[in-house]
């Protein structure tokens, strides 16, 4: 992914990114995005783009293993969050969703995360500390919630599910307060293109719909139009 395809991607909405992608494979169906209503810290933030650096947490009950292994794994969790190819967003998986209630996102960890060079985090699970949280990281989450319950790393590095979405480690995802995709690596060489006329596209319909006087014969010779250029 060069740097004008990813300044480009910051810059558009999560459904627009959606919708190109059917552009450049030709056809409808793409389904690798989450389903249902997520919650993000920063609405108006610009999409976070990034290859998913992974991991599971649980919050409900106290660990089982031994506080040795819980410490152990911790560290090497944020030594994988650390590491790794950028842009990277941070994917985590809550297992107990969905009665998640601990709060793994609050001000200390998505500071250390922004400070790793990750460009925001995306979870089933809970954040918390609305406000406080550091500008230019966004968290697109399930929940809000005050307590970090038990919480604890239980895997790093494996695929996980997020609102219906897998997303394996090193995958492209894209994020906003729409909620999330995975863009297919294929798609790539065309995306840049895609977006483009998708947005050109709309506009045939959009700038007439704006005009005064707008009425349901200019609304069918805009839609001719608009037709004409998805074919």
């Amino acid at each position: 992914m060069d740097d004008t395809l990813l300044n480009l991607l910051k810059k558009v909405d999560t459904p627009t990114v959606c919708n190109a992608i059917e552009v450049a494979q030709g056809k409808r169906g793409f389904n690798a995005f989450t389903r249902g209503t997520m919650l993000a810290s920063h609405p108006d933030a610009p999409a976070m783009v990034g290859y998913a650096r992974t991991a599971k947490i649980a919050a409900v009950a106290p660990p089982e293993e031994p506080p040795e292994v819980i410490k152990s794994r911790r560290m090497d969790y944020y030594r994988h969050m650390a590491e790794g190819p950028r842009p990277a967003i941070s994917v985590v998986e809550d297992i107990d969703f969905p009665h998640c209630i601990g709060a793994y996102w609050g001000e200390i960890n998505t500071t250390v995360h922004k400070g790793f060079g990750l460009s925001g985090a995306l979870t089933n699970g809970v954040m918390r500390d609305l406000g406080d949280l550091p500008d230019e990281f966004p968290v697109v989450a399930g929940s809000i919630g005050p307590s970090h319950g038990f919480v604890h790393v239980k895997e790093i590095g494996t695929t996980v599910s997020v609102f219906g979405l897998e997303i394996a480690d090193g995958d492209l995802v894209h994020a906003d307060r729409h909620g999330a995709l995975v863009i297919p690596p294929e798609v790539l060489p065309d995306l840049e293109e895609a977006i483009h006329r998708l947005l050109d596209t709309e506009k045939l319909v959009l700038e007439p719909a704006r005009k005064d006087g707008f009425d349901f014969d200019a609304f069918e010779a805009a839609w001719a139009a608009f037709e004409a250029a998805r074919t």
